[in-house]
């Protein structure tokens, strides 16, 4: 079997079209879509779905896909471990993350990756969804929260906490909020999860958790879009506390002021987590060790101060 058209069909669904994966391939379109009915013709089964408006794979090509997925990892990782010590590290690294997840510090860690290793280049899916390292083909990934697949080899780098955070126009209308219950008259922005009504649970200098119900005049599920909408002076956010360390680099023009700087909302554990490679490429553990190494003192530089969570103490309403 020839493997440089079983490459070149993963290249296809990988990319999602045929047009991309020739791109990708630097290969006409024509030689790809050759290539993946040359291997249908020797495997004599149909891989992909064909129309003129989409392409999608067959049970059989599925089920194909996700063996030789695995099958070309393992050849990449053979390959580069063959190279690793003799040349300088070189090749693509595939990585995914939360887009609302230290987004824009990744950019400032990947910039200082590639200045002490400029033949290694980076690819990154900032996504919201689950993305499955092995089948579709990732080196590593950034999680937060309880990871689900013990398969993957996890590290622990941090915690993501979160603090309230204005934009200074809205101060100089609405003016700053001095304690909790001061939340009562305020505009807030508010990042919608799993609870249905709006409402954030802080922690105060004393360790207590307090629950505060808010007046939610935005209300988003994606968290870019309320550090967005706290930045035009739309309302109070509640935002990770590395949004403290960006509006500090970003020249003080449209950076945020933390409010009630004595609460914060305790997060949950930050991983980078790798498929479990038994000899991962040089590349790829070099960029992990790195952005192990960065994120750990990043968040350790900028966490809220330690308290311990204790059962909620008090509830508060918002006024009717």
């Amino acid at each position: 079997m020839n493997l440089n058209h079983v490459a070149v069909f993963a290249e296809v669904v990988r990319a999602g079209s045929f047009t991309a994966a020739a791109a990708a391939l630097q290969m006409p379109k024509s030689s790809v879509s050759r290539t993946v009915s040359s291997l249908e013709a020797e495997l004599g089964v149909r891989l992909l779905h064909r129309t003129t408006r989409a392409l999608g794979l067959t049970d059989a090509g599925r089920v194909y896909y996700e063996r030789v997925q695995r099958a070309l990892a393992v050849l990449g990782e053979a390959a580069s471990a063959a190279t690793d010590d003799s040349v300088e590290p070189r090749g693509l690294v595939r990585m995914t993350a939360p887009a609302d997840t230290g987004a824009m510090e990744l950019v400032g860690m990947l910039a200082r990756f590639r200045a002490d290793h400029p033949e290694i280049t980076v690819e990154v899916c900032l996504s919201g969804r689950f993305v499955d390292l092995v089948d579709e083909g990732f080196d590593l990934a950034i999680r937060g929260g309880r990871l689900d697949d013990s398969s993957l080899i996890a590290r622990r780098i941090g915690t993501t906490d979160f603090a309230l955070y204005a934009a200074p126009a809205y101060l100089a209308r609405r003016g700053a909020p001095k304690t909790l219950d001061d939340l009562n008259d305020h505009d807030c922005v508010y990042y919608k999860g799993r609870d249905a009504r709006a409402a954030w649970r802080l922690t105060g200098p004393n360790g207590v958790e307090e629950r505060i119900e808010l007046r939610a005049v935005v209300t988003a599920d994606e968290l870019g879009f309320v550090r967005r909408a706290v930045e035009t002076g739309i309302g109070i956010g509640l935002l990770p506390i590395l949004v403290e360390t960006r509006c500090n680099e970003r020249a003080r023009v449209e950076g945020l002021v933390r409010v009630l700087p004595d609460y914060a909302a305790l997060g949950g554990a930050l991983h980078i987590v790798t498929p479990p490679l038994e000899h991962a490429p040089l590349r790829v553990t070099l960029l992990r060790d790195f952005l192990i190494a960065e994120f750990s003192e990043r968040y350790r530089e900028d966490r809220a101060k330690p308290v311990a969570k204790k059962p909620v103490a008090k509830k508060r309403n918002k006024k009717a």
